[in-house]
């Protein structure tokens, strides 16, 4: 009996009107699919629900003491005004209109359990956030919204767990600031996890725009962190289907668990890494130019390899432009700019060639200039580039393109493989190009915007289903000559359609 299951009738008896799915039908391959499957260039919504002082002062002016999380915000006097005219004014319509207009094709909004307890006042039992109910009530609501207002301008949603109960890190940002990670303590804390996320998941899973649900931000690495995560997979993936991608921090330990998630290519599981090059000692010693060279150099080979590892199901969730002051020394404002434009390049060159997508941190803050952290700010120093969203669609290429670029690329595949001692069936090349092409330009030409194929191993996964059910043709060794043609196709595509 997972720990869901030992407070599924408490919560039915606190929440009578919701009625707790026990299954969901896969989304069918096509345009609303398109929103998961896609390379993701998305920007995060930070502190909006999971609040960081940092990033908005204003909201922590009543704050107790030490005034570094939530649960000092909510513990302090008219927390619930506070919060909730934050939560109706943080994001508004011309907010959503920049981020569309740059070119990003999706948000990631890091929430906490205790922003469910509105329809589910279970989640909070036995969690420091008991007592806080009236409090938080009525942030699920919000949340909702602003997953709608989302899919009105054609933008993906990531919804992450920033908070879980106890903390499954160390930082306030998980929303306690006792500095300690408990999340582990007590099994009122797993028990309270487990319901957010199953109830996240089958909230979500039938919304097309929502690109996925990340089970718990940066999570202190542990012996127990991997067991749970298979646990927490099966018991979601009890209630809702293998297409709803689920996210899963790499916990610092980006190897070990991108073999984790390769290993795991017939669900859709997705590793996410946090990029940045601030924090430490060695990187406070590198000027803005230094780091963007060890990128290009030494990490880019690192990533490459383990994307290749996960199946390419590997994003980066934050990453930043901001550099520690020490890294520029006695330098104009112009030329520290000059660097951080050169750091941003190189992450999104990276980005866009050896993963599925990122999320920049953070899309802006409260209060004063930071251009490092802040994309608005960054935007108009021109550090992040005015238009991020890929190369534009040129259109529906002319009848007979498609056949010309299949016939010189069967050609060019048998050839080869006729003086190289022969593939196991040639004859499956041109379906898997043709498929390959189709889906590529179905992607280009998504009414939200141009679209390009990101997640390429689990769509092709499913393709080869339908491939091997309508033909009767199981492949086999000749897997790999379908996925061949399948990558060629979209590749000729893609030089054709776009500019």
């Amino acid at each position: 009996m997972g720990v869901f299951d030992k407070f599924k009738d408490q919560f039915h008896t606190s929440s009578p009107s919701y009625d707790f799915p026990t299954s969901h039908q896969p989304i069918q391959l096509g345009q609303n699919a398109i929103f998961r499957y896609r390379q993701q260039r998305g920007v995060n919504l930070g502190s909006w629900f999971s609040l960081e002082r940092w990033i908005c002062q204003n909201v922590f002016r009543n704050a107790s003491q030490p005034g570094q999380s939530d649960f000092d915000v909510a513990s302090g006097k008219d927390a619930k005004r506070i919060l909730e005219e934050h939560w109706d004014t943080w994001i508004r319509d011309e907010d959503w209109k920049w981020i569309k207009d740059r070119g990003f094709n999706s948000v990631r909004i890091p929430i906490s359990y205790y922003h469910l307890c509105g329809p589910l006042p279970e989640v909070l039992k036995g969690t420091d956030f008991e007592p806080f109910h009236h409090i938080f009530e009525g942030a699920w609501g919000r949340i909702k919204r602003a997953i709608e207002m989302a899919g009105e301008y054609g933008l993906g949603v990531l919804i992450d767990l920033h908070g879980a109960a106890g903390a499954q890190n160390s930082d306030a940002h998980a929303g306690l600031s006792k500095g300690k990670v408990g999340f582990w303590d007590k099994h009122s804390n797993l028990a309270s996890t487990s319901l957010a996320l199953r109830f996240l998941a089958s909230e979500l899973c039938n919304i097309p725009h929502i690109v996925g649900l990340e089970l718990l931000n940066e999570p202190a690495n542990n012996s127990k962190l991997q067991g749970w995560y298979k646990s927490t997979i099966e018991e979601i993936r009890s209630i809702v289907p293998f297409d709803f991608p689920l996210y899963i921090s790499d916990a610092w330990d980006t190897g070990h668990y991108s073999s984790f998630v390769g290993q795991h290519d017939k669900d859709f599981i997705v590793l996410d890494h946090h990029l940045y090059r601030c924090f430490t000692e060695s990187d406070k010693k590198k000027s803005g130019y230094q780091h963007s060279k060890e990128l290009k150099e030494n990490f880019q080979i690192e990533l490459k390899n383990q994307s290749e590892i996960s199946k390419r199901s590997l994003i980066i969730g934050e990453w930043s432009a901001s550099l520690d002051s020490n890294s520029f020394g006695n330098i104009s404002d112009t030329e520290k700019d000059s660097q951080r434009r050169e750091f941003v390049k190189t992450q999104l060159e990276l980005f866009e060639n050896d993963t599925s997508g990122y999320w920049f941190w953070t899309f802006k803050k409260g209060d004063g200039w930071d251009a490092g952290w802040s994309a608005k700010d960054a935007n108009r120093a021109e550090i992040l580039p005015n238009w991020v969203g890929g190369k534009n669609f040129k259109g529906h290429p002319p009848q007979g393109v498609k056949e010309r670029e299949l016939h010189e690329a069967h050609n060019s595949h048998t050839g080869y493989w006729s003086s190289h001692g022969g593939s196991p069936d040639p004859t499956v090349f041109a379906p898997g190009f043709s498929q390959g092409w189709d889906d590529s330009i179905l992607f280009l030409s998504h009414p939200s915007g141009t679209s390009q194929i990101g997640f390429i191993s689990q769509w092709m996964n499913r393709r080869k289903i339908e491939y091997e059910n309508q033909s009767g043709k199981k492949l086999g060794k000749a897997t790999w000559e379908w996925e061949h043609g399948f990558k060629q196709g979209v590749e000729a595509s893609l030089k054709v359609c776009t500019s």
